[in-house]
């Protein structure tokens, strides 16, 4: 009987953990977000409406994740109806702002020049033909995004708490930065 209260036991830490993972955060999906850092590798070789098509999907993967904040500060305040807006608001603010930020706007722009000034280098040093560097210009990009997306994440962190998280009440704080140590 002993190792069936194990069992049981083991299976309800398991349906915790489960519980505590972020779909957007800590599972593949979040890989969408940098949907348009693909796009900007390719960007010498796509068509503009192919790059932007790319924002679209990273911007609606932000958009997801926002919803899915502003949902569950939504069911954690079912019972207190002026605290529950306010903190789907924040929540629903908060995480679009730092999405846009981590997933869209800067890690795009930096990999927007990296391949700006990586072509521009090999035109004036290469003799490969425009095709090559082309590949070459979108290879580097693409080596480019692993190394860029923890130092984007952790610097947007730090930059939103230093500003527009002092927005927001001690407590809201509190209760963001207590769910933000549980998911890290």
């Amino acid at each position: 009987m002993s190792s069936l209260k194990q069992c049981d036991d083991d299976l309800e830490v398991l349906a915790s953990e489960l519980r505590q993972i972020d779909l957007y955060r800590d599972t593949p999906i979040r890989y969408l977000g940098y949907a348009n850092e693909i796009g900007e590798a390719f960007r010498s070789m796509f068509p503009l409406t192919a790059v932007r098509a790319t924002y679209v999907v990273a911007l609606s993967y932000a958009c997801a994740d926002a919803f899915d904040k502003s949902n569950k500060a939504y069911k954690a305040y079912k019972n207190n109806p002026q605290e529950r807006r306010k903190q789907v608001a924040i929540a629903a603010g908060d995480t679009f702002l730092w999405q846009a930020l981590a997933s869209v706007a800067i890690p795009g722009f930096t990999i927007n020049r990296i391949c700006h000034f990586s072509a521009a280098i090999l035109r004036r040093v290469s003799r490969w033909s425009p095709p090559a560097q082309k590949w070459i210009v979108t290879a580097i990009g693409l080596s480019a995004i692993p190394f860029i997306i923890h130092p984007i994440d952790a610097a947007v962190e730090v930059g939103m708490d230093r500003t527009v998280r002092q927005l927001y009440t001690e407590k809201e704080r509190q209760l963001y930065d207590e769910e933000n140590r549980e998911r890290d």
